[in-house]
This record gives C-alpha cells, sequence and structure tokens, in this order.
C-alpha cells in the first residue's frame, strides 16, 4: 500500500529548469538526488543527464575523452548493427552505450520545496568515467561527507568515492568497487569500530541484482562482502532490488529504504529494517511497496512507471525522501518512520 505523501508542488525541478553544461548540450531529464542538510538548508546533489538536440533519423552517444572534452558518436537510425529498444542505453555493434552523459549538479533550498542550483558541478573524468557519473548517495560521518557514485565507462559499471567538509574542495578516491557494481550507500556511524556499506554487483548469468553488505576500517578499501537481501519471484521487487541513501537508525533497527523493480521495470519503493550491532541480519521487510509509480509525473517521462530515491532527510518520525520520477524529475514526499516500521513482517 502506497503511504507516501507526495508534495503538492512536484515536480520540484524538471529538465527545463535548466540550461546545459555547454552550448550544444540540451539537459534531458534530472535523476535520483543524494540529499543533505548542512548550515541550515536543504542540498540536491542531482543527476543532469544530456545530450545534444535529436535530429532526424540519427542518433548521437556523448562520451568524455581523456582530456575531458565531449567526443560524439553519431549513428544512423537505420543502421543494422543498431539495437535501439531502450531509451535508456544502445548497442551497437555488440557494444553497450548511454543514449545520455550524466554530471552531478548542486541545489539548495532554504524550505525544502523551492530549490535553486549552486555553481557546483562535478563531471566525469578519465577513463573509468567515460560515459559519466551517475547516482550520488551521500552520508556524513562526523565532519566528512562521503559522495558515492556510478561511475560509468566502456570497462563498465563501477562505484567512485569523494569526500569533502567543506562542498567547495573534493578528494577523489578513485573506484572504491569495480564493476559491475552500484547502489553503494554508507552507513552514517561506524558500528563496533568499522564503516558499512550497501551495494549491488551484478551478474548477467548467475545470480542476480541483489543487495549486499560490506564493511571497511578506513571508508575506502571494502571487504567481508555478504549478500543480505534477494528479489522475490512473483512480488513487486521480482527483477532486482537496490539501496537508496543511508540507513536510518531507530531504536529497533537499522531501517533501509530500497528500491525494487519487477520484469517491466517498474521501479517502487519498500522498506528493509536490519539489526543494530550485525547489520548482515535482517530482521523484518515489507511485503508491498510503500511508495509506488501513480501519478503522471512517474508514470510518464523519459523512462515511465519509476520512483526512485537515493536521497532523504530524517527530522524525528518524520522521513522526506527526495525521489526521481519517470527518469525525468524530481520530486518529494514524506512518511512517517513509524508507520514504514508498522509495514515490516
Amino acid at each position: 500500500m502506497d503511504i507516501a505523501k507526495r508534495f503538492k508542488e512536484n515536480p520540484l525541478l524538471v529538465p527545463q529548469d535548466l540550461d546545459g553544461s555547454s552550448e550544444n548540450l540540451q539537459v534531458i531529464c534530472l535523476l535520483n538526488p543524494g540529499v543533505f542538510a548542512w548550515n541550515g538548508k536543504v542540498y540536491l546533489l542531482v543527476r543532469v543527464a544530456e545530450n545534444v538536440a535529436p535530429q532526424e533519423d540519427k542518433l548521437f552517444i556523448p562520451m568524455r575523452m581523456d582530456d575531458g572534452l565531449l567526443e560524439l558518436m553519431e549513428l544512423k537510425l537505420d543502421d543494422p548493427d543498431l539495437i535501439n529498444t531502450d531509451s535508456r542505453v544502445v548497442n551497437y555493434k555488440g557494444l553497450d552505450y548511454l543514449t545520455t552523459i550524466s554530471y552531478l549538479r548542486l541545489f539548495s533550498s532554504n524550505d525544502g520545496i523551492n530549490f535553486k542550483p549552486e555553481a557546483l558541478e562535478i563531471h566525469g573524468s578519465g577513463k573509468l568515467e567515460r560515459y559519466g557519473i551517475e547516482d550520488c548517495r551521500v552520508s556524513q560521518i562526523d565532519d566528512i561527507f562521503y559522495l558515492t557514485y556510478t561511475a560509468v565507462s566502456d570497462n563498465g559499471v563501477a562505484v567512485g568515492l569523494k569526500t569533502t567538509k567543506d562542498w567547495i574542495n573534493l578528494e577523489n578516491h578513485g573506484l572504491i568497487l569495480p564493476p559491475h557494481n552500484k547502489d553503494v550507500a554508507l552507513f552514517e556511524a561506524k558500528i563496533n569500530g568499522k564503516f558499512y556499506a550497501l551495494h549491488r554487483p551484478t551478474s548477467k548469468n548467475i545470480g542476480g541484482n541483489y543487495i549486499w553488505l560490506a564493511e571497511s576500517v578506513d571508508g575506502i578499501h571494502w571487504g567481508n562482502h555478504q549478500c543480505i537481501l534477494k528479489s522475490r519471484a512473483g512480488y513487486w521487487d521480482s527483477a532486482r532490488v537496490g539501496a537508496g541513501a543511508a540507513p536510518i537508525k531507530t531504536a529497533k533497527g537499522w531501517l533501509e529504504i530500497y528500491h525494487g523493480a519487477n520484469e517491466q521495470n517498474r521501479y517502487c519503493l519498500g522498506a528493509v529494517l536490519l539489526d543494530l550491532e550485525n547489520p548482515a541480519k535482517v530482521l523484518a521487510r515489507t511485503k508491498e511497496p510503500i511508495m509506488e509509480p501513480r501519478e503522471e509525473y512517474e508514470l510518464s517521462g523519459f523512462f515511465g512507471s519509476v520512483v526512485f530515491t537515493n536521497g532523504h532527510i530524517v527530522n524525528d518520525d518524520e522521513l522526506t525522501i527526495y525521489y526521481g520520477a519517470a527518469d525525468e524529475f524530481i520530486c518529494g514526499a514524506k512518511f512517517s518512520i513509524e508507520e514504514i516500521l508498522g509495514r515490516l513482517i
């Protein structure tokens, strides 16, 4: 049962709100912001996906060169070597390419509803981020913000890490998990002196798209990986599951809001409760989604029937989730943490 209280102002941000990062690029969609509160404001680190303006009978594939400049591959839509059945990814001569290139853009708000762009932009760089960077989670541990994001290249989908204390100086730590992996959310407190993180490795042949747990002594080097949450046949999360933002510490356990999708690529949100001292132990899980695509802006867009979150703000019992809708719009919704806990079985 959908228990989300959506903002009446939704969508909060749409592609038309933002100019492209260069003259020849336009914003195609806004997706899945990392979220944090700082200095009395709410911040969204939004994934901005761009491409050149479409032309009849042509498809352009944007990529970054080693020097950071944009390279465009031009394809004919009737090319027999082109498989173009997904708005997000195409296959050309046996290789996969993204139809947009993404970077991260910071927005701020005094009221959590009306957001304006800040100067900070984080673009992919180097061979391992050639196709862009995506879907950043922001976790604060002590006075350090940890930015875990998806780094995409022709080598695959991996996980990069940056850290900052002031949102001016960012330290780059490179890849912390190799392909194929994504959806990394760090716990915002150490457990028995160690860092913990959720992540989602993927196998195309054996296994599935499951949530794993890892631990670290420094937040950079990770090990002791354990699979803790799998997809469920016949349920709304039958095809894949992945972590949302940092788990929320409650008296009953670590509450994690996660996304799940079925074979029709319909993305919903659910919740799972992990043990406070041993987060590899799953205590309970929602049977039904706590949020599912139902509004027009969630059903129709760049890729429809999607609600997807990797960022939230906690204020006592009130959980404010910021989410990507239909892979195109940025929206907000409020939940009661106690109500979510009451849905767990």
